[in-house]
């Protein structure tokens, strides 16, 4: 099992949509960036967990946990020619895109705000904390640990 940090917008899908979502499950879509959709299509698996992370917002931080339940298919986003992100260069043979599906399993009372997990030492080295831009990124098992502790 692997951990992982997805981030998202919380006015476009946020952990509280998660979970509205029947069965609390939902496709994570929509990821647009070359190294975040090959974490999604090449590593990211089945059991493996993942903290939801709210970005773009006054209360930046991880705002609760949810675990993969569906390995990476291509995302129909890029079939749409309706779609905002449709991709003409995609094709159903040739997808450039892929999405998880994530199934919620907490949702934090309190986000655990970007200050508080600078502030912790042992997290320096997060990918968050040093690439802050990327929307699907690796989480060390330790710096999990961390995170969920403080929670």
């Amino acid at each position: 099992m692997r951990y992982w940090l997805f981030k998202t917008e919380p006015d476009v899908f946020g952990v509280d949509d998660l979970a509205e979502a029947p069965e609390q499950t939902a496709r994570w879509d929509e990821i647009r960036n070359y190294q975040a959709r090959n974490f999604l299509r090449d590593e990211v698996r089945i059991g493996d967990q993942v903290f939801i992370y709210h970005s773009s917002c006054k209360q930046l931080g991880i705002a609760g946990i949810a675990e993969v339940v569906r390995e990476a298919y291509p995302d129909p986003s890029q079939f749409e020619p309706g779609h905002a992100l449709f991709d003409v260069k995609a094709a159903p043979d040739a997808p450039r895109w892929f999405c998880v599906d994530i199934r919620l399993r907490e949702r934090f009372s309190q986000v655990i705000l970007l200050s508080r997990l600078k502030a912790q030492p042992d997290l320096e080295n997060m990918t968050l904390l040093r690439q802050g831009r990327l929307s699907v990124q690796p989480v060390s098992a330790a710096q999990w640990q961390i995170i969920v502790s403080i929670r």
